[in-house]
């Protein structure tokens, strides 16, 4: 029945703000752009903003694959973000953490030895 995770969406009340943030978090633009939503293709998955939904911390959360936890947590908070969770070791050498976007939003990073990007389907 599920084919694995296709898109986490972020609510983004300010879409122009929140597409600017998220283009220089990423490093890439928006492959879709429209009033309603944009989305971006992050490794094969998406990214998205849907500017008529509240920010938040409840809910889904997803996390996002990093290579190097505590630069990518760095970075994130250089450009703007809040911290929310500390790095914290999970167990087997997973790491995880999470910030505030500047918009409210909770945004989970993940550093997972385990995982095998030639599995995603």
């Amino acid at each position: 029945m599920l084919l694995g995770l296709r898109t986490a969406i972020y609510p983004a009340p300010d879409l122009a703000a929140a597409k600017g943030w998220y283009t220089r978090m990423l490093g890439v633009a928006p492959y879709f752009d429209e009033p309603f939503y944009v989305g971006f293709s992050i490794g094969g998955f998406e990214l998205g903003l849907l500017p008529d939904a509240t920010p938040g911390t409840a809910g889904p959360q997803p996390l996002w694959g990093v290579e190097d936890i505590a630069s990518a947590w760095s970075r994130l908070i250089e450009l703007g973000a809040s911290p929310l969770e500390p790095i914290s070791e999970v167990g087997g050498g997973i790491k995880v953490a999470a910030v505030l976007d500047p918009f409210g939003n909770r945004f989970g990073i993940i550093e997972n030895p385990h995982f095998s990007a030639t599995a995603v389907r």
